[in-house]
């Protein structure tokens, strides 16, 4: 694939470079924020090569690619940059995106980055529990223990490589950002904290500060990034070029990691927590209520590209508490949107719709990627998006039900069942009973509603 070829078609298509207000991208999509969407021909997009398809919501602009996304973005980024008269993001920052737009923007680019480093690492985890458990691997021996650093190290170090992917988000020096995530984990801060855990206190110049453990945190880092980002800025227009070397990490580390440790930080992990604790309680208290809306409407979240804000709290409920609710509840999603390629292989008789069929499967099982099934099948289907949405909210309801939590933040498919492997034996049982609902439901209902005709659309 030409992806500089392909980005220069989409440029073209969409108004050029002066239109585009801001962009960024997530697992599978590149995202934009146009200035003008009357300018953007969607039909003339969809018609280029690699492009699968078009979804204008939440006030962007986006662009289903698939999971090489990143290589177009960067080939797209330049595109648009090297066009530009002045510098790109000081031009569009301040643009007419709606805030909700902003914050979906944000999240996926600040997240999309890390996916691949939190999948593998759980993934990993799962692994070796399991073979912890099959006794092939003994706690006490240094395979194990190296091991573990490598699967936890991404959630530990979490608050360094969150601030240098906020960094780039807001427009702040992507390495002082880290060394500003760096200095929330660094040994001698936490062994302020001592045994006494959070809440304990020391001073700095005489002002009272409550110490948190900020390993494994979300959202204290990015609320600091984001600070920090208009601070950076003001510093860049301000200090003299001849100076900026010294004066601009200086300050803004003096500055930032106080303010940090004293108010945002503090603010960040009680926020966080009351946000988890919330969405947990709520499953705690109605799991099968819960599964049911969650484990249904995944697919629609997906397809209006919102999804993103849902993953920080998973997120966070992994880093923080070592398991999470809802990450079970999307795997009911991909594996009844896997039931419905099944139905509709068993029932149609068109080869090209089987074909379809049986490679979006394939695609999910291994990559836990639906768009391209969603976008290609069901949603050009109501009947089949239907039994999808039914099958996702049986095996929801039944693994809120019983509870289930997923180990690890990984996105659904066969290869990421480790996720469910834990000290709990049957939590891996509960899992794979209640994704085998989903998967079964929807093919069963995809059967029913497919024709022996039916055709691709």
């Amino acid at each position: 694939m030409d992806y500089k070829l392909m980005a220069k078609e989409i440029l073209e298509h969409i108004g050029g470079a002066e239109n585009v207000a801001n962009m960024t991208h997530c697992a599978t999509r590149l995202r934009l924020t146009l200035k003008d969407i009357s300018k953007a021909d969607d039909e003339a997009v969809k018609g280029i090569n690699g492009v699968i398809n078009v979804v204008n919501k939440a006030g962007q602009y986006q662009l289903l690619i698939g999971t090489e996304v990143p290589k177009l973005y960067d080939e797209f980024e330049n595109l648009v940059k090297g066009t530009s008269n002045s510098n790109f993001e000081e031009k569009n920052t301040d643009s007419s995106e709606s805030i909700i737009s902003k914050i979906f923007s944000s999240v996926s680019a600040i997240f999309a980055p890390l996916l691949p480093a939190l999948a593998g690492s759980g993934i990993l985890r799962g692994l070796l529990i399991l073979c912890v458990q099959l006794g092939w691997i003994s706690e006490d021996s240094g395979t194990y223990s190296i091991l573990f650093v490598t699967s936890m190290s991404v959630f530990y170090f979490l608050p360094v490589l969150l601030a240098f992917t906020s960094a780039r988000r807001f427009g702040a020096s992507p390495y002082i950002s880290a060394l500003i995530g760096a200095a929330l984990i660094h040994p001698d801060f936490i062994a302020l904290i001592g045994n006494a855990g959070n809440g304990a206190t020391t001073e700095f110049f005489g002002m009272p500060v409550v110490l948190m453990n900020y390993n494994s945190t979300v959202v204290p880092i990015i609320l600091s990034i984001w600070a920090f980002s208009y601070l950076y800025k003001f510093l860049d227009k301000k200090v003299p070029e001849n100076l900026k070397l010294v004066i601009i990490p200086l300050v803004s580390l003096a500055i930032m990691v106080p303010l940090t440790v004293i108010i945002i930080g503090p603010l960040g992990v009680y926020s966080g927590e009351l946000v988890a604790n919330g969405v947990n309680w709520l499953i705690e208290r109605s799991g099968i209520l819960t599964g049911i809306i969650v484990g249904g409407g995944w697919s629609v979240l997906v397809s209006l590209g919102i999804h993103w804000a849902v993953n920080p709290i998973m997120i966070n409920n992994i880093s923080m508490h070592g398991f999470d609710y809802i990450v079970p509840f999307t795997f009911a999603c991909n594996f009844a949107v896997m039931g419905t390629t099944i139905g509709v292989y068993l029932k149609a008789k068109n080869s090209q719709l089987r074909s379809f069929a049986m490679t979006g499967f394939i695609t999910i099982a291994l990559s836990a990627i639906i768009e391209a099934t969603l976008f290609g099948l069901l949603v050009k289907n109501k009947k089949l998006f239907l039994a999808q949405i039914i099958g996702g909210a049986a095996g929801g309801a039944y693994l809120g039900l019983m509870q289930v939590v997923a180990n690890s933040f990984v996105f659904g498919s066969v290869i990421t069942l480790p996720a469910f492997v834990g000290d709990n034996p049957n939590n891996f049982i509960q899992a794979i009973i209640g994704l085998l609902i989903s998967m079964m439901v929807s093919a069963i209902l995809a059967y029913s509603f497919t024709s022996r005709d039916e055709r691709l659309a």
